[in-house]
């Protein structure tokens, strides 16, 4: 999009992201009730070509609500990738705010109101398992433990205030999330929450927890795992260091690129045909 047409387009005000890789079941659950609490939004499903046809189910929807619309990727390269995706999607399409949720219904759509109202004093909302009146449902002893552990290792490494660092229920200011350079971030998976809230922190963003009941999946199967768990941590770990450095996270000094550069593969469908493309971004996604 041109600085020109950034100037006169009317913002769209909230775009709502779900990354799905074999989410076909839930998909055509949550959408509906997506917009059934955020009447006035759009949905964008960001698909890494899931076999299960879960595109296919999108597809359908579509053809029926012009509000949902898909960006389907050529390859699963994980949750951060997809979610970079989103928001460049979104950035492209000049919308003000962009709220990120998981798609197996453990962050369920009854809470997406209050939400998308922390935005009136906020940069950054979270949707927090941790803070008074928040909770969890359906986890083991040791997924409590990995989790806790997690967030504590980011206060201390990263210096994050927040209660809840590692949950993905966010809604985010675009105006602020264009100051960032996404071509610097090094998660590609599970640490990526926790390394993108540090990248907010550093350029000055306000944060509000909302309290959710955080459900765990009950349709299909978690992606989290023992490797993925080690690499977080490593890279947590790498990222703090970044920190003592004081590494740049905006776009003023140039710095290796870490996410691969796959925009130009990914194909956007719209059920609202007068929707521009998004743009070639100079950036990597």
């Amino acid at each position: 999009m041109s600085t020109a047409a950034a100037t006169t387009a009317v913002p769209n005000r909230l775009v709502v992201t779900l990354c799905t890789y074999n989410e076909r079941e839930n998909i055509a659950k949550l959408v509906p009730q997506v917009l059934e609490q955020l009447p006035d939004a759009h949905v964008l499903v960001v698909d890494d070509s899931s076999p299960d046809g879960t595109a296919d189910v999108v597809r359908q929807m579509m053809a029926q609500d012009h509000r949902i619309k898909l960006l389907l990727r050529t390859a699963k390269e994980g949750l951060g990738a997809a979610t970079i995706a989103g928001f460049q999607w979104a950035i492209d399409h000049n919308y003000e705010f962009v709220l990120n949720m998981d798609a197996d219904f453990s962050h369920h759509p009854r809470y997406l109101p209050a939400l998308n109202g922390s935005m009136e004093v906020a940069d950054i909302g979270i949707g927090s398992r941790y803070v008074p009146g928040g909770s969890i449902s359906g986890w083991s002893l040791t997924r409590h433990f990995m989790s806790q552990s997690i967030n504590w290792y980011s206060h201390i490494l990263l210096g994050l205030k927040a209660k809840d660092c590692s949950g993905a229920f966010r809604c985010y200011r675009v105006s602020k999330l264009q100051e960032l350079d996404f071509g610097k971030i090094r998660s590609k998976g599970y640490a990526f929450q926790e390394e993108f809230l540090y990248r907010c922190t550093r350029i000055g963003c306000r944060i509000v927890e909302t309290p959710i009941r955080f459900e765990d999946r009950i349709v299909g199967q978690s992606k989290i795992n023992i490797p993925e768990i080690i690499r977080s941590l490593r890279d947590l770990f790498l990222l703090g260091l970044e920190g003592i450095r004081e590494t740049p996270v905006t776009h003023d000094e140039p710095a290796q690129q870490t996410f691969p550069a796959t925009v130009k593969f990914q194909r956007e469908e719209c059920s609202n045909s007068a929707m521009p493309m998004p743009r070639q971004s100079s950036r990597a996604a």
